[in-house]
């Protein structure tokens, strides 16, 4: 559950409605992550951590802004929990390292959320594939899609090589295609043709994060600290303080800061940006870049920054952070959606989308979402909107997995205390 600091609005309210709609997703995968769990499916919940959320911020305006935005946030149900402070001792109780030599005369202000988590993604997925390798479902590695052709009876034939021996081409025929690649999902909806995939464009950010390992060090924090992104920064931006933890190991992220590669993946190409270009999608994209002029300048300002520069931005929430123990790494590649509108021409489109052929045959998900919890509740979509006859019967059994399904439960009290409270024992978290 990521919560972003949003701007007030005119009467000086924060609305809460952004936070929410993350929350009912983030809600909906806790749910089916506990009953993978519950079934066996999952051999424990050792995927996941209890991590609090806080919003940390300095000044009084943006003191007094936080406070508008906790009063508000504090009377929804799933942020009932939320605490406020304005008091370093409490602060310093939540996240020691932000407070510990800090300016005394500083005003500083702090959201904590108990319930926050860190996933890691990659134990989870291997979890998941590794109980679907057991019920007969082949999984292939080291391959590489070429070509998607659509046949006439309206199946798909989707040609591969393997990366590792090149000798050993593949090809697949499939009644439903899922383009899930990240950055690569791009290329690919394009080689498919449909007509559902044009006017789409992709502009590929870098996330750059500083790494600590030391234990030590990483052991004296524990939350997810998140401040506020600097004026015509984009959202992505928000800088972010974060325990984690990856294959068990306890760390420390800060960041992000931003990049730039033509590149649609880690691993791709440098003409993967040039070669994604149509004439369809030319224009949308030109439109989006020159009504975003402040994303070109915030990618000009990252990328100038040394390692002196970006140890400033730490120590801004770090005081003592030792430069010695942080690494420079590449988290990924965020290949933003650009695409055709009808009153601007083009907009750049943060968070995910799915695009789909109107025979629900062949799915891409494109962008990046506001985070990785919200993935269940993406796939639910995209099964109902590519499946629509077979998902009323699926629905029982998408019921039984996730209770919550179709049901906000930030408005109805009785039932989200009765699914938090299970999915915390399940998942030894916080309710």
């Amino acid at each position: 559950m990521r919560v972003e600091l949003r701007p007030a609005g005119p009467d000086g309210k924060v609305s809460a409605d952004k936070a929410l709609g993350i929350n009912e997703q983030f809600q909906i995968s806790r749910q089916f992550w506990a009953s993978l769990v519950n079934e066996g499916i999952l051999p424990n919940n050792d995927f996941i951590h209890p991590v609090p959320h806080m919003s940390l911020v300095f000044g009084e305006d943006h003191s007094k802004y936080l406070a508008a935005r906790y009063d508000s946030f504090r009377q929804q149900k799933l942020f009932e929990r939320m605490q406020f402070s304005k008091e370093r001792d409490q602060i310093a109780q939540w996240a020691p390292l932000t407070v510990k030599g800090r300016s005394e005369g500083e005003s500083v202000a702090a959201t904590w959320a108990p319930e926050g988590t860190d996933v890691d993604f990659g134990a989870l997925t291997s979890g998941m594939i590794d109980y679907l390798q057991s019920q007969g479902v082949e999984v292939r590695y080291g391959y590489e899609v070429k070509n998607l052709d659509r046949e006439s009876d309206g199946t798909w034939t989707v040609s591969a090589i393997n990366r590792i021996n090149t000798k050993e081409p593949l090809k697949i025929h499939a009644k439903f295609v899922f383009l899930g690649a990240g950055g690569g999902a791009l290329h690919l909806l394009q080689k498919s043709g449909i007509e559902e995939g044009k006017g789409y464009g992709g502009f590929p950010v870098s996330g750059l994060f500083l790494r600590n390992t030391n234990e030590i060090t990483a052991a004296k924090h524990n939350a997810k600290v998140y401040g506020q992104a600097s004026v015509g920064a984009p959202p992505m931006s928000v800088p972010h303080l974060d325990t984690r933890y990856v294959d068990g190991k306890r760390s420390l992220l800060f960041g992000p800061y931003a990049g730039f590669k033509t590149n649609f993946l880690k691993q791709g190409s440098l003409l993967d940006l040039p070669l994604s270009l149509r004439l369809h999608n030319i224009y949308p994209m030109t439109r989006a870049g020159l009504d975003n002029l402040s994303l070109v300048k915030y990618l000009l300002t990252e990328l100038v920054k040394d390692k002196n520069a970006r140890l400033e931005s730490l120590h801004r929430y770090y005081p003592e952070a030792n430069g010695d123990e942080w690494e420079l790494i590449e988290a990924g590649q965020r290949v933003q959606i650009m695409k055709k509108d009808a009153k601007k021409g083009g907009i750049l489109q943060f968070g995910t989308e799915v695009v789909s052929s109107a025979d629900g045959s062949i799915a891409a998900l494109l962008g990046a979402s506001p985070g990785a919890s919200t993935a269940a509740p993406i796939m639910l979509n995209l099964l109902k909107r590519c499946f629509p006859s077979q998902f009323a019967g699926w629905e029982s059994r998408i019921r039984a997995l996730v209770p919550g399904y179709g049901v906000k439960l930030n408005d109805n009290p009785d039932l989200a205390d009765e699914i938090m409270a299970h999915t915390a024992h399940t998942l030894d978290i916080a309710n």
